[in-house]
């Protein structure tokens, strides 16, 4: 790790306990209760964009309160969607009615992010996430699902499909962080490092600039959900435990996946594409022009119909 990452991941962490011990209320993920509302009034906003009917239920498990958008097709395929690193399920908007046609959606956000779900225990591994996950499934009965997982959403979906026994179908990942190989552009992806540690709109603007190729199509309402996300959220180091499969790992995936990668993203590259190929039995791969690492939001209806064409 280049020592500018090193120096960075520390203050990070430092910064995440700092902000642990001066939190106002007990709250995981955010420090106070008038900030946690604000984004959550945000995230409203947000899911207005999604223009279809839609219930939203709170999952009662062992390590706190997971919500999920439930939506689509009653009685399509099953289709869990994974959303990416502090984006919430309500990123999904420029996905969700091409999705919903023909499948059964439940958008899950994730415990340990800023979203609506609530952690009450401590940050979780991966074989708790595992379990909260399956907690998940079993109580909706998901048997033979398809699952569409983003950036950090499709390394747990890959982690999900490593474990014997698992009921996913098909998999579909849209650049999938640290999920073959480490991330491929470690000083690019540096400003989203240091908007979390001395949040501002100056920054925030410069990391849609590096993670997507059309930030202007990018919904007003979802930038600000996006940054309070950024600018209220406590700092914490889960990102960092995230390391890539081995080939093990990834060979005893059995299910059809399809990868999908934009080609200026900063986190996956075609190295991605070739480790994948290479392990992954059942694979595809694009690489979607005109695309970063925002894939879903600057080409969504390439990404869209690629991601319809492979589920069905």
């Amino acid at each position: 790790m280049p020592k500018l990452l090193f120096k960075a991941a520390l203050l990070f962490l430092l910064a995440g306990c700092a902000a642990s011990k001066k939190a106002k209320f007990d709250d995981y993920v955010f420090k106070t209760k008038s900030e946690k509302q604000a984004y959550i009034d945000s995230y409203n906003q947000t899911l207005k964009l999604w223009d279809i009917p839609y219930t939203e239920e709170n999952i009662q498990t062992t390590y706190g309160t997971a919500h999920v958008i439930v939506t689509g097709l009653k009685n399509g395929k099953d289709l869990v969607l994974l959303h990416g690193m502090d984006a919430s399920s309500s990123m999904w908007y420029p996905n969700i009615k091409a999705l919903s046609k023909k499948h059964r959606i439940y958008a899950i956000d994730f415990i340990i992010e800023p979203g609506k779900s609530t952690l009450t225990s401590k940050s979780l591994s991966s074989d708790e996430i595992v379990l909260l996950y399956n907690e998940i499934f079993n109580h909706y009965k998901l048997k033979k699902f398809d699952i569409v997982g983003a950036s950090r959403g499709g390394w747990i979906a890959t982690l999900l499909a490593t474990q014997n026994n698992n009921s996913i179908d098909k998999i579909v990942l849209l650049s999938p962080a640290q999920t073959f190989k480490f991330i491929d552009k470690v000083r690019k992806t540096s400003s989203a490092l240091m908007l979390k540690l001395f949040p501002n709109e100056k920054k925030f603007e410069k990391t849609l600039q590096t993670f997507s190729t059309h930030p202007e199509k990018i919904s007003p309402v979802y930038k600000k959900q996006f940054y309070l996300a950024n600018k209220y959220a406590k700092s914490n180091s889960s990102m960092f435990k995230m390391r890539p499969f081995s080939d093990a790992e990834l060979q005893s995936i059995s299910n059809p996946v399809l990868i999908l990668i934009g080609d200026r993203d900063v986190i996956n590259s075609e190295e991605s594409l070739e480790r994948a190929k290479k392990f992954l039995i059942h694979s595809q791969t694009k690489t979607i022009s005109d695309a970063g690492h925002f894939l879903s939001i600057d080409q969504s209806k390439i990404v869209n119909d690629a991601m319809i064409g492979f589920l069905e």
